[in-house]
């Protein structure tokens, strides 16, 4: 059986490969302002893998719960970027230079920065959900009697 952060870090990107298509297939994929869904995307996954982690040990540390939903952030931007890569190299060579012209930036090396950029988004986005969620599921220090 896949770990848990195996299991939703590709479900994850499974859901964000799905999400550019299905925008590929309108031709929104140019406007980089939509990629806030990816955020949602990444949010919803991640705090299914931290539950489902919970679920599944209950005898659970911080850093148990930690790993679970970073690794699966990691995971998914992984083989997005990954995607991404095969899809600006091979399929849209043009796509890279179009979003980085709308941005303002002439870079001779567009692909490389676009996929820079979605490496270090996919992380920033994983470390924020992830503490943002911990704060939901980490055990209270607070005594559970008066004194």
């Amino acid at each position: 059986m896949l770990r848990t952060y195996n299991k939703y870090g590709i479900i994850i990107a499974i859901s964000l490969i799905a999400y550019f298509l299905f925008m590929k297939l309108f031709g929104l994929h140019q406007y980089p302002a939509l990629s806030i869904f990816n955020a949602l995307l990444f949010g919803g996954g991640i705090y299914r893998a931290i539950q489902t982690h919970m679920r599944d040990r209950p005898d659970y540390k911080y850093q148990d719960l930690w790993q679970a939903g970073f690794m699966s952030g990691a995971i998914a931007t992984i083989i997005f970027t990954a995607f991404m890569a095969v899809y600006m190299y091979q399929i849209d060579t043009v796509f890279a230079s179009e979003i980085l012209t709308g941005w303002g930036l002439n870079y001779n090396a567009g692909v490389l920065v676009m996929l820079f950029s979605m490496v270090l988004m996919g992380m920033s986005t994983s470390i924020v959900c992830v503490l943002t969620y911990m704060q939901r599921f980490k055990k209270s220090w607070n005594p559970t009697k008066p004194l």
